[in-house]
């Protein structure tokens, strides 16, 4: 199963970054194969989050249940239903010396596995991109603002 950790440090401080991180319908202008995320259902510190991404021409679609821990600035989220047989991670915020260190965590596994073996590696490299550049972003548009 392909597990994928990026770090990044933001000079910002934490209570500025997790709203970015909430609105998750705007993910699609960090991550590049990112096609749409619909919010299906908001209540209480979670939501359902639909989904549509597109890997080297491949559309994948799945739903997750997102839970925010608005405390500790925190976000877990977990696929319900969709293409993957696994896909779920968190998002950290950690206060370091002069900012903000991102981590984001994806634990997937894709479900077929006699194409795992070819597929997986490609897809951890797509997902370790993707996630980098998402945090790059966050990162420029963070350190950048006027």
């Amino acid at each position: 199963m392909p597990y994928v950790e990026v770090t990044l440090p933001v000079n910002a401080d934490r209570s500025q970054i997790y709203p970015i991180l909430k609105d998750m319908e705007k993910y699609p202008e960090f991550m590049a194969d990112l096609v749409s995320v619909e919010v299906i259902e908001r209540k209480d510190n979670t939501t359902i989050t639909k989904w549509v991404s597109n890997v080297d021409g491949r559309i994948i679609k799945w739903t997750e249940l997102d839970n925010f821990d608005d405390t500790n600035m925190h976000i877990s989220y977990k696929q319900t239903e969709g293409d993957l047989k696994k896909f779920q991670g968190e998002w950290i915020l950690t206060p370091v010396a002069g900012g903000t260190e991102i981590k984001l965590t994806v634990d997937f596994e894709f479900g077929i596995p006699m194409i795992a073996g070819l597929l997986n590696p490609i897809l951890k490299r797509k997902v370790r991109d993707n996630s980098m550049n998402m945090l790059t972003a966050i990162k420029e548009r963070m350190e950048n603002r006027a």
